[in-house]
């Protein structure tokens, strides 16, 4: 008794510290308190004969001053109880950690807060309270609490509460009597709820408004609607129901609304004092409402209440704890994707009770429940305490979808303004940190009040603001920024997909029936865009590359029958090229992506001096890119992309295309070893893109793109005067669009400031510093190669440059800038000469990176900062002796720090049009043309690789033969030698090439090809579909094409029909050797088991104008014969052990005696109706020097000896089927 009273002692001293007296109320005196505390102290503990020792009081004040990190605390664990305790918690979230225990007691009165919210208040201050199941008799009583949890301030400032709050767990332990359970703690309570009449009465008092009357009504809760604020009124709904009728209740008396914490779905309640009035906004309609003197009675039962069993209007659902994807999937099967790509379809209004899991993001209202089921509560306010990871919930009349977003899972369930969320169990461990790919600052679920948007393009939206965040933040983008561009990219994606909502009646939303939300009806696209980084790009595609084909599949038709060599040239390079829209994927395997790809980066010049294309970057890496626009001239045709202003765009790059170029070192010995990779000895892969500037959607803007883009909206309103403007007013406009835009401040990446363009920093009226600049006109652009000029090294530094020059003619003197012009229009003083003069630009090193966008023809405005010295851009002259005239240009070296600025509408265009470009031949005019240089353009048909070496590395030899045609179908070859330069991409079939400065040469067989020189330049011009049908070849007629000079083609169709069959041979060969292949190799050298077998024929075709002689080789010779697939396999057994058999159809075979039945076989399927028929053949013509030859012919005893034309040669490359 003395331990007991020392205690009463010393906690009473603690109470009267802490001023508890004072919160207390009711005329509780400080002493009854203490005694009372103990008491109930003593029944909490596990030990009843004395007080805990390490426990304390604490204040309000002090806990959320000085309590910084989350803790629990609960008055009657043991030791192992709370170890226990915590193992459970970790072990039901891994990754988790629980809350630590603090021995901190909690003493204070719960009243009423500001919105509804409950306050834990003594003398030095208040927290918040959240409370699982409170009653309206804890209200204004001094409690003691036993078990509870503090969550301190979110750093992330999600938590509107600066000081964090408390999580009531269980009870509160009431320290003073209060009035019986059942009764209002206000006079005349009782005698409300003696005058309750059931949901079914009050429904008919709705009908006829009374003055003045006041009713009490009890039944079952319904539907619980969140608070809302309207107009600076806070208010909420709830409905009672009888299970036959359903009756609303507003709640916005302010005194009242922390009743939205006492009722939950399914719990009867009494409720008094209510009068009928009518709700502005919903239809006119009445609805009971609570006044000052209303009281709730929750668990109340009405004596005269039954329940009735009829169906229900509005039955409440049945609660689910799990959601069946089967019966989803069977309910809602899936269509083929291409015919019903978007559909719509209806939810489902259910009940659910699960674990929190996962916070996928708290701004923007996601979560996961028991792992698999997602949850969003975008479409309510946002709660008052946010949900974490361990939280039990019960949600009610919340609607569930099925694959509303193919980013998130399948079973989604969505909150409505009639959904009610009730936490039933505080989550029992930490909270994690905040995740920075998460939008946390409410953002997205503001935007969606704003536009009100379909829950699919918010879902899709907010799935992309996450990556988003992950690969643009913080090196390209501020974390404030991804929201907005996620939105904005959102309405750009599905434009013309969900179509138009109108604005949300919330009125309707929560008091309708039947129910109807945003949520009724939501849309289904499983073809919406999926985006990806640039670095998940590039892996996906070198580990497709590989993974994604066959070895077998690169060999061209009859690729057994090919020998050792050939296998080998034709494994070195292959090609695969998908599109981001896998509707059009002509390949198989590319199909099975159903969803096209998006891109969002920054395009900039290349970061390595070995790549000479653009790039796209973002914050994971950056890939390289062949880029293609439209000609703003009158020919509107593709070009290469030459416009500065690009550079440092943030964009949307929705359609393009993905290429992969495998290079392999092999030597198989056969067909048969293909499977076996021991015989690769190296292989590597380049991974770029394709696409066109017209099909890119500019998000941020550079600064000189702001310019670009003011120009050309002036021009198309017929106000463009920016090239009679001064300087000074530029500078203006300039300076007030600074104002008015918000650009970023920072460069899109600290670590390449270096390599980056100045122009994509600074406000939007340019660089404040001072800089000159000369307008020029490229006439001439020579290729990039590696040579050893020694400029821009480093002292000690030796070895070989990226070089390139450019011969341009100077527009005007050198100009004199207060702050850098970029590519504003060009001024008066811009064109002030006499004289036009011509330099010669050297790029060396890091300023070899601007070859990707000068091109001849166009103008640019070349700029060197810091400075005011015009001598700076004065190329230096050749010094001669006397009396000798030099017929030279000055020559001007391209410093790192200097930049280029497109002038896309210079003064005196007109004048210089004519100038523009060199001239540009077609590969028809190529063959007549007798020039050594020449420049033209042609469409790629096929490419191969000259050699097997394929490797960058120093001193290697790498050669490519492109097969290039034009519109007519004629077509020549192209040489490639790309020992000196860096590896060019986008040589591929399908796409036009600008090929200049090549060398025009004639081999000996007559026959017109290029070669690559030192000086030689290629340049995309137009991009196409590596599987789009060539232009066909051109018709030929065999008299003509045999003796006229003019017609230089070697590649046509000819029709024809067979005459005779003069030659057939088919043979096995040794695959390495080449030599007869009899059960072995003939060649006592080889000694190789492996083999293939060839077919060879010859045959003469007449089309009426002329004969030729076709030959016909491998895969061609069995359809030339007719023979089925079967039959042509007979063939090759029957010759196994003979090996070769010959047959000459127009005469006696010199091989065979006439017995033989395999050659009767052959000599009559050569001389059937089968194969002596009309034929289609696409052929190359053999231009043999030799037109005319000796032939001996005989006449009884006398010999004749007479000059004959040669007939047409030709092999057949095709055989058109019409």
């Amino acid at each position: 008794m003395s331990g007991g009273r020392e205690d009463s002692i010393r906690l009473s001293g603690c109470v009267e510290v802490c001023v508890f007296v004072h919160v207390s109320g009711g005329g509780v005196c400080s002493h009854q308190l203490s005694v009372c505390l103990v008491k109930r102290i003593q029944e909490k503990v596990c030990v009843t004969h004395t007080l805990p020792i390490s426990y304390r009081l604490v204040s309000v004040s002090e806990l959320t001053s000085r309590q910084h990190l989350a803790c629990v605390s609960n008055l009657s664990w043991s030791t192992n109880q709370q170890r226990a305790w915590a193992k459970e918690a970790e072990l039901s979230l891994p990754g988790y950690r629980a809350l630590p225990r603090v021995s901190l007691l909690l003493i204070g009165c719960l009243r009423e807060g500001r919105d509804g919210e409950w306050r834990l208040t003594d003398a030095s201050g208040s927290v918040r309270c959240e409370c699982l199941s409170p009653s309206p008799q804890w209200q204004n009583r001094p409690v003691f609490l036993p078990h509870w949890n503090y969550i301190p301030h979110n750093a992330s400032g999600q938590e509107q509460e600066a000081g964090g709050y408390v999580e009531l767990i269980g009870s509160p332990v009431l320290l003073c009597p209060g009035p019986e359970p059942g009764l209002a703690d206000s006079p005349g309570g009782g005698a409300g709820l003696s005058r309750a009449v059931v949901v079914r009465e009050a429904a008919r008092l709705l009908l006829n408004r009374t003055r003045g009357q006041r009713v009490s009504v009890c039944g079952l809760v319904g539907s619980v609607c969140p608070l809302l604020v309207v107009s600076g009124t806070t208010f909420f709904c709830f409905s009672l129901t009888d299970g036959s009728h359903r009756l609303p209740v507003l709640v916005k008396d302010s005194s009242r609304l922390w009743w939205s914490q006492c009722v939950c779905v399914g719990q009867s309640v009494s409720v008094t004092a209510l009068r009928v009035c009518v709700l502005r906004g919903w239809r006119g309609n009445n609805i009971l409402c609570v006044t000052e003197r209303s009281e709730i009675h929750p668990d109340y039962t009405h004596t005269h209440y039954t329940h009735t069993d009829s169906q229900s209007d509005t039955p409440t659902p049945l609660m689910m704890s799990h959601v069946d994807e089967c019966e989803c999937e069977e309910a809602e099967p899936e269509q083929d994707t291409v015919q019903s790509a978007l559909r719509m379809k209806r939810s489902q209004v259910i009940s659910y009770q699960g674990t929190v899991t996962e916070v996928v993001s708290e701004g923007a209202g996601l979560y996961v429940i028991d792992r698999k089921v997602g949850l969003c509560l975008a479409y309510q306010p946002t709660l008052r305490r946010t949900m974490r990871a361990g939280d039990s919930v019960e949600l009610h009349h919340v609607h569930f979808l099925y694959r509303p977003c193919p980013d998130f899972s399948p079973s989604m369930l969505c909150t409505c303004l009639r959904s009610s969320i009730r936490v039933t169990a505080f989550s029992r461990v930490e909270r994690s940190s905040p995740d920075s790919s998460c939008p946390g600052d409410g953002v997205l679920p503001r935007l969606l009040l704003e536009k009100n948007l379909g829950v699919s393009e918010y879902l899709w939206t907010c799935h992309l603001s996450s990556q988003l965040a992950n690969s643009l933040v913080p090196s390209v983008l501020k974390q404030q920024c991804v929201c907005v561009l996620s939105w904005t990219l959102m309405e750009r994606v599905w434009k013309g997909r969900g179509g138009q909502r109108g604005w949300r009646d919330i009125y309707s939303e929560m008091l309708d029936e039947p129910h109807t939300c945003p949520l009724t009806q939501y849309s289904v696209d499983s073809t919406v865009h999926q985006y990806i980084s640039v670095s998940d790009l590039t892996q996906s595609l070198q580990s497709d590359c590989w993974s994604s084909v066959s070895l077998t599949s690169l060999l061209p038709p009859g690729g057994s029958s090919l020998t050792r060599s050939q296998i080998n040239a034709a494994l070195a390079w292959s090609c695969r090229t998908v599109t981001s829209d896998p509707q059009n994927n002509h390949q198989t395997g590319d199909r099975l992506r159903q969803r096209p790809l998006l891109l969002v980066g920054v395009l900039e010049l290349p970061s390595q001096t070995s790549e000479q294309t653009l790039q796209l970057r973002d914050g994971t890496g950056a890939v390289a890119c062949v880029v293609t626009e439209t000609s703003e001239g009158e020919e509107g045709g593709q070009r290469a992309a030459f416009n500065t202003a690009w550079i440092g765009c943030l964009v949307c790059v929705q359609q393009f295309t993905m290429v992969t170029e495998r290079f392999i070192q092999s030597d198989f010995p056969s067909y048969q070893h293909l499977d076996q990779d021991k015989y690769i000895t190296h292989k590597h892969c380049r991974v770029y893109l394709q696409f066109s500037l017209d099909h890119l959607h500019i998000l941020s803007p550079s600064v000189a793109m702001v310019t670009h883009l003011r120009q050309k909206r002036e021009e198309s309103a017929g106000g463009a005067t920016g090239s009679k403007r001064t300087l000074e007013e530029v500078e203006t406009e300039g300076g007030q669009t600074a104002g008015k835009k918000r650009r970023r401040e920072e460069g899109p990446d600290s670590s390449h400031s270096d390599s980056s363009v100045a122009m994509t920093t600074g406000t939007v009226g340019g660089d404040s510093r001072p800089c000159v600049s000369m307008v020029i006109r490229v006439e001439k652009k020579e290729g990039v190669a590696w040579r050893n000029t020694g400029a821009w090294l480093n002292e000690g530094e030796a070895g070989l440059t990226l070089c390139f020059s450019v011969r341009a003619a100077v527009i005007g003197p050198v100009v004199s800038w207060g702050r850098d012009p970029k590519n504003r229009p060009m001024t008066e003083r811009e064109t002030e000469t006499e004289r036009e003069d011509k330099v010669v630009l050297v790029f060396s090193g890091v300023s070899a990176r601007w070859s990707p966008l000068l091109h001849p023809g166009s103008f640019y405005r070349l700029i060197t900062a810091d400075t005011q010295d015009p001598t700076n851009l004065i190329g230096c002259g050749v010094s001669g002796q006397g009396g000798v005239e030099l017929h030279t240009v000055s020559t001007l070296q391209v410093r790192p720090d200097w930049r280029f600025h497109t002038l896309t509408r210079p003064l005196l265009l007109h004048t210089y049009r004519q100038a523009l470009s060199p001239t540009l031949l077609s590969v028809s005019e190529l063959w007549d043309c007798r020039s050594e240089l020449v420049c033209f353009q042609a469409l790629v048909s096929d490419r191969i690789n000259l050699n097997d070496r394929t490797s960058d590395s120093t001193g290697a030899h790498t050669g490519v033969r492109l097969t290039v045609c034009d519109q007519t179908g004629r077509s020549l070859q192209v040489y490639l030698d790309l020992s000196h330069t860096p590896y060019p991409p986008g040589l591929l079939p399908g796409n036009t090439l600008l090929l200049s400065d090549f060398q025009r040469r004639l081999s000996r067989t007559g026959s017109v090809y290029c070669s690559y020189l030192p000086v030689s330049s290629i340049t995309v011009i137009s991009l196409g579909d590596t599987s789009a049908v060539r232009p066909p070849a051109p018709m030929m007629h065999l008299g003509l094409w045999a003796v006229s000079r003019e017609q230089r083609c070697i590649v046509g169709q000819v029709k024809g029909h067979v005459v005779c069959f003069l030659f057939l041979q088919l043979q096995w060969s040794c695959s390495l050797c080449g030599s007869l292949y009899m059960q072995s190799c003939s060649s006592l050298q080889c000694r190789s088991t492996s083999s293939v077998f060839q077919s060879k024929a010859k045959l003469v075709i007449d089309d009426g104008t002329g004969e030729a002689h076709v030959w016909f080789a491998g895969a061609l010779v069995r359809p030339l014969l007719g023979l089925a697939d079967s039959q042509w396999e007979g063939l090759q057994r029957a010759l196994r052990v003979r090996g070769h058999i010959r047959a000459y159809p127009g005469g006696r075979s010199l091989v065979c005696d006439s017995d033989d039945s395999l050659l009767h076989f052959l000599l009559c399927v050569c001389s059937s109706d089968v194969v002596c028929r009309q034929l289609s053949l696409t052929c190359r013509k053999h231009n043999n020097p030799r037109s005319e030859e000796m032939k001996r012919f005989s006449r009884g005893e006398r010999d004749f000896m007479t000059r004959m034309t040669r007939p047409l040669q030709l092999t057949c490359l095709h055989i058109n089927t019409d």
